[in-house]
């Protein structure tokens, strides 16, 4: 082999450290294929050549094999379970590993798959000697895990760093540095321009790599600045039990799949959380087993596109059953076959404890066979809620998203949920100036929302993300704003007719889910009902149902019913009648 190709093959296999690990692997492996002979005795310089190179050789003798740079890819996705620290890298200590009690500040942007990133990336950092600290100011690390889908979410992260570049410079004085993280699809999405853009940032990972925060942290210690930002196509954290980040709450999330394969074109999920992948079906029954036994109420399984689940760990399950879509739908991908499917993982978490809530997010409209829908009917612990992404109500729009359905076919599927499942609450995600949307195609958004009329909606102008079909293939031609208008349009409509929707429950008896004190009101408290709507309520003292005879004040985690009095886009107000159970409550909702 030649030189030059020795040193490619190392920098393929590079997975973590300096590159004075790299010049180990390049004289072993380097010396190993040269191929280089001679026919002659050796020469009285080739004899000391050979002389320093034994003993260099010597010396190198505990430095990393080949096969160091290969294990992550050689080992199966099977993680020990026990808290152990695992080997470190050879120019790493296992006491370089360990946070000696350094105080760690957390904060989260985006969505509920950051949250729990977040708790997933405490547990690792936790069990490695880390401290964790709601105080800023006491911090030794503060690491910030970001989104990417939109330019603005972006933009206040790069806002963020410059507030925190003042409180790094005051502790550039002293005797305890503060490091910098980004976490997160940010940091997978712009990886190196991070660091040459923001000097205070001192390490990255991307949304795969949060079990290499021991060393990034160690290896930042030394004044390094360090990365990794490498996709997974099959970490799933299966083995990691998330921290929850508020001792008192309620309800969790539980990641479930991570990625996508849609591949729509204005989305960078894709290039930011890499393609599908599953964990398995035993592991999620274990973390909401345990959630259970901590006394949560509520678990909402998550996942890029949750819905699309498939446990294929299982070989005797992977069979050549094909996936059930829903009726005029299609993917951008072959038709995947086999696997325990999401119909089975929900089955199995609602069965676990029949007093827990159960919710899901986010799905694709493709991704709703009947089976689904059927058990969402039968199960009282499953939420009958469901988030439908539209996106848009041109099919032209829909086809240039490539969003797999024509209008003709979501609405279809609309009027077939509400069929399933009497009562259904809906939600839905819609972008207004798409590439090329014209006029007639922002008023077809328009009347979809009449027509469907959602109880909850997500609405967002249009940003255009580098690596997406569309920042290759279209072009970002409605001006911001008209975008803008379009979207204060759609958000004027959607109140309206959310309006319409909840006023349908005034006069109904909701059970309601109590998470805490009303943020506005002293003497109020809110939950949220079954469709996921926030719930106000006077906070008095209430009937027990399973108690008779005993007056109770309603608490975090407990299950009220609430005549609903009055109703708006986006709340419920009503006066509480008692505390019951979820399974109680049948008889009165």
């Amino acid at each position: 082999m030649h030189p030059l190709q020795c040193v490619l093959q190392a920098q393929r296999c590079l997975r973590w450290g300096p590159l004075t690990s790299v010049s180990w692997l390049l004289l072993r492996t380097c010396r190993a294929h040269s191929g280089v002979r001679s026919s002659a005795g050796p020469s009285p310089e080739r004899r000391q050549e050979d002389g320093v190179w034994k003993d260099f050789s010597s010396r190198l003798a505990t430095g990393p094999t080949f096969q160091h740079f290969l294990r992550s890819a050689s080992v199966p996705q099977e993680k020990p379970s026990t808290p152990d620290v695992e080997d470190p890298p050879p120019y790493l200590t296992v006491d370089d590993l360990l946070g000696r009690q350094r105080k760690v500040y957390l904060e989260t942007y985006g969505c509920q798959m950051n949250v729990n990133d977040t708790e997933i990336a405490w547990s690792i950092l936790q069990k490695s000697g880390y401290l964790r600290t709601s105080n800023l100011q006491e911090a030794d690390v503060v690491l910030l895990v970001t989104c990417s889908i939109r330019e603005k979410a972006e933009q206040t992260i790069w806002n963020r760093l410059h507030q925190l570049k003042s409180l790094k410079s005051k502790r550039l004085r002293s005797r305890v540095p503060l490091r910098i993280g980004i976490l997160g699809c940010m940091a997978e999405r712009l990886k190196e321009e991070i660091l040459n853009r923001e000097k205070t940032v001192d390490i990255l990972a991307g949304p795969d790599a949060y079990r290499d925060l021991p060393r990034l942290l160690a290896v930042a210690e030394s004044g390094q600045k360090a990365a990794n930002v490498l996709l997974s196509m099959d970490e799933t954290y299966a083995d990691v039990l998330p921290v929850q980040m508020s001792p008192s709450a309620t309800s969790a999330f539980v990641s479930i799949m991570r990625g996508c394969d849609n591949m729509c074109s204005y989305c960078v999920v894709p290039f930011t959380r890499g393609r599908e992948r599953s964990r398995p079906v035993a592991s999620i029954l274990e973390e909401v087993r345990k959630l259970s036994e901590q006394g949560l109420k509520e678990v909402t399984l998550l996942g890029q596109n949750v819905n699309s689940f498939r446990d294929n760990s299982e070989v005797q399950f992977n069979n050549a059953v094909s996936t059930n879509l829903s009726r005029g739908f299609s993917t951008n991908y072959k038709a995947k076959q086999g696997g325990l499917r999401f119909a089975y993982l929900l089955d199995q978490v609602s069965r676990i404890d029949p007093e827990m809530r159960i919710r899901f997010t986010s799905p694709h409209p493709k991704d709703f066979p009947d089976e689904v829908l059927q058990l969402i009917h039968e199960r009282d612990n499953i939420c009958k809620q469901i988030h439908l992404p539209a996106q848009s109500g041109s099919s032209r729009v829909l086809e240039a998203m490539r969003r797999g359905y024509s209008r003709e076919a979501y609405v279809e599927l609309i009027h077939h949920i509400r069929e399933s499942i009497p009562g259904v609450s809906l939600s839905s995600d819609f972008i207004a100036g798409f590439c090329g949307e014209t006029e007639e195609d922002h008023l077809q958004t328009v009347s979809l929302l009449q027509e469907v009329q959602y109880n909850t909606g997500f609405l967002f102008a249009y940003s255009m993300r580098q690596k997406t079909r569309a920042y290759h293939r279209l072009k970002d031609d409605i001006p911001e704003e008209v975008k803008l208008r379009r979207l204060e349009e759609l958000i004027t409509v959607f109140r309206e007719e959310a309006t319409k929707a909840n006023k349908t429950f005034v006069g109904c008896t909701q059970l309601v889910l109590v998470e805490g004190l009303s943020k506005r009101s002293a003497t109020d408290l809110y939950g949220r009902n079954d469709g996921n709507l926030k719930v106000i309520f006077p906070d008095v003292a209430m009937e027990d149902v399973t108690n008779p005879g005993l007056r109770v004040q309603a608490q975090p985690g407990d299950y009220v019913l609430v005549k609903i009095t009055s109703a708006s886009s986006q709340t419920l107000k009503g006066h509480v009648l008692c505390r019951t159970t979820l399974k109680d409550s049948a008889a009165y909702c």
